[in-house]
């Protein structure tokens, strides 16, 4: 591990393998909490959080405990319950110390459980056998990679919003096509080399 293979690991991560904008995961909360800038930037530290805390426990557990025990059929369900339990302390934080980002977030918060992208970057870091320390940049470059995606998209449908289109278009069709196009876009960086 050095240097290299961490930055290359990082713009992975964050431009080349999206995971929202390139692999399509973790969809539900980015069409749902993208609406305003505020919430989208609140979900995506909240997924940073998530994913960076998830790569570093689902790790330790694989391999202090599902590969010692020869368990490792049941690394979903594992990693699925280590997400689940630090997304609850998660959202326990969130409603103590900023309540009106809890009340903003609603559903999209505890659904952050069932982010498929969250489960991905565990289940990736396992298939890449990535070590503990690329397997937190990973996770942690992954939600930043979240993070980027969902303010691009809030920002440009806050500009939507105010734009006039074809009534068959207002809403969530729009919507769709601006993430469409966002992620062509993306698709973009798909042949970025990195030294």
């Amino acid at each position: 591990m050095n240097l290299t293979s961490l930055l290359s690991i990082s713009l992975g991560a964050v431009l080349v393998n999206n995971f929202i904008l390139v692999q399509f995961l973790g969809i539900c909360p980015f069409m749902g909490v993208s609406k305003k800038m505020d919430t989208s930037i609140g979900m995506g530290v909240a997924v940073i959080f998530v994913m960076g805390l998830a790569s570093a426990a689902t790790w330790a557990i694989n391999e202090y405990l599902l590969i010692p025990l020869q368990l490792e059929y049941m690394q979903t369900v594992a990693f699925i319950l280590v997400i689940a339990s630090l997304v609850q302390l998660v959202e326990m934080f969130l409603q103590k110390m900023i309540p009106a980002l809890y009340q903003a977030l609603g559903i999209y918060l505890p659904l952050i459980t069932t982010n498929c992208a969250v489960l991905g970057v565990a289940l990736l870091n396992v298939q890449n056998d990535y070590s503990f320390i690329e397997s937190v940049v990973h996770g942690v470059m992954g939600g930043v990679g979240f993070l980027v995606a969902i303010c691009l998209f809030a920002s440009v449908r806050e500009r939507v919003e105010d734009c006039e289109c074809p009534k068959s278009f207002e809403g969530f069709p729009i919507a769709l096509i601006s993430a469409g196009l966002l992620a062509l876009a993306f698709m973009g960086f798909s042949g970025l080399k990195v030294f």
